[in-house]
C-alpha cells in the first residue's frame, strides 16, 4: 500500500474579526503543534497580493498541517489538546472550511 503524507488545510472565518479575536485563534492554534502527529505546523492570514477572480481570501487565519498518513491525521483529531482546542476557541470562530491532500511519499 501506497505511504502518502497528508496535508490539512484549514480556514477560519470569525465571527468578529477584530485583532483581538485573530490573536486569541492563533494562539490556540500554536497548542496544536504539542500534539506528536503534526509534521510541520504553518499559521497564517490572508496575503496581500494582486485580487485576482479566482483568489479567495476572504477567510480570517488559516493552518496548515502536515501528517505522515492518514492514521496519523486520525490520531490528531481525537487528540485531547485537539479537543481541548475546539472546545476552548470554537466560539470565535463562525464557519471553518478544511481541505485535505494526500500526497504520494517522496
Amino acid at each position: 500500500m501506497q505511504q502518502h503524507t497528508i496535508i490539512h488545510h484549514v480556514f477560519f472565518w470569525l465571527k468578529n474579526p477584530g485583532a483581538e479575536n485573530r490573536s486569541l485563534l492563533i494562539s490556540g492554534l500554536q497548542t496544536l503543534a504539542a500534539i506528536p502527529q503534526v509534521k510541520k505546523l504553518l499559521i497564517g492570514q490572508p496575503a496581500s497580493t494582486v485580487e485576482r477572480e479566482v483568489v479567495d481570501n476572504s477567510f480570517h487565519v488559516s493552518e496548515l498541517m502536515y501528517f505522515e498518513s492518514v492514521a496519523d491525521q486520525d490520531a490528531y483529531q481525537t487528540h485531547p489538546v485537539h479537543q481541548e482546542f475546539v472546545a476552548k476557541y470554537s466560539h470565535l470562530w463562525e464557519r471553518v472550511v478544511v481541505y485535505d491532500m494526500a500526497v504520494e511519499a517522496e
